[in-house]
């Protein structure tokens, strides 16, 4: 089993390397396109966000919060929001509508440095009530 784990990764290794030297692209955590979330049971926030999350508690967007997490934020930020130390660990946001505003921003926003992609755009793709069902998932996970 341990022969057959190494050569898993040095193949993996080599094929990730082979991409690159012809030009190729290796995705660190897989492809970061956003996931579609499927929102029904809860209410249309419309087009103008929300200064505070409107799902807090709400049993419906904590359930679709989870699924959606997984779906787009697990492969940066770790599983259950703990992370593995190459994205922000999500446990740790500031809780309730005074951490909302950067929580927000950054979604809607994503996060650019020096040109490089850490985070993408989520705002207009997944829209409000997906991010915002997420918000409320996150503040039911304990940080330790």
């Amino acid at each position: 089993m341990r022969t057959r784990t190494r050569l898993t990764l040095l193949l993996a290794g080599a094929m990730t390397a082979g991409s690159l030297a012809l030009g190729g692209t290796a995705f660190a955590h897989g492809d970061v396109t956003p996931q579609a979330v499927d929102t029904t049971g809860l209410p249309d926030l419309g087009e103008e966000w929300v200064e505070a999350n409107p799902f807090r508690g709400n049993a419906r967007a904590i359930e679709i919060g989870a699924s959606a997490y997984n779906q787009n934020c697990a492969r940066c930020h770790g599983l259950g929001a703990i992370s593995g130390g190459i994205a922000p660990d999500l446990r740790y946001l500031e809780p309730g509508d005074s951490g909302d505003e950067w929580y927000v921003e950054r979604v809607k926003n994503g996060a650019v440095r020096d040109g490089k992609v850490y985070m993408p755009k989520f705002g207009d793709t997944l829209g409000q009530e997906a991010l915002w069902a997420i918000r409320a998932w996150l503040e039911t996970v304990p940080a330790d």
